[in-house]
């Protein structure tokens, strides 16, 4: 059993690294106080003087936002965060999983199809392999608390 368990850990690992890795691009542009990402598609001046936040405030948030997504993810897999009620976890990994699907769904389809964002199609693939270990660590944990509750 505690195979089985080891085995459903790394899905939350990668995700932790991969919001980590994302937080600290967001912290880089917000001590620039740049919209975008590093590596991504420039933004505009006239874009980022139209956004409804300062640009270093709202990378501030998603540095943040990233941070709390990785501490998510690692609780899954640690003895502590296991004691967090299911039903909290499983909406809180709904939440962490549709914020992955709606920053990595723009991504894809701007890399792929072009909806004017500028991202290209190695990010739409690097998009795609971004979702994979999110959604998997959604499913592991539903299916792995299920089987402890009965």
């Amino acid at each position: 059993m505690m195979g089985s368990d080891r085995s459903q850990c790394w899905p939350a690992y990668v995700v932790a690294l991969m919001l980590l890795g994302y937080a600290a691009g967001k912290a880089v542009f917000a001590l620039q106080a740049r919209l975008g990402f590093p590596g991504g598609p420039p933004v505009s001046a006239a874009e980022t003087d139209s956004y409804f936040l300062d640009p270093a405030l709202a990378q501030w948030f998603a540095t943040a936002s990233g941070v709390l997504g990785a501490c998510i993810a690692l609780a899954t897999v640690t003895a502590r965060g296991r004691r967090v009620p299911r039903t909290l976890m499983w909406l809180m990994l709904t939440v962490l999983l549709l914020a992955v699907l709606g920053g990595k769904g723009i991504t894809i389809l701007d890399g792929f199809i072009g909806i004017g964002v500028g991202w290209q199609w190695n990010h739409g693939v690097v998009g795609l392999v971004a979702v994979a270990p999110a959604a998997e660590m959604f499913r592991s944990n539903v299916v792995r608390t299920r089987r402890v509750a009965h």
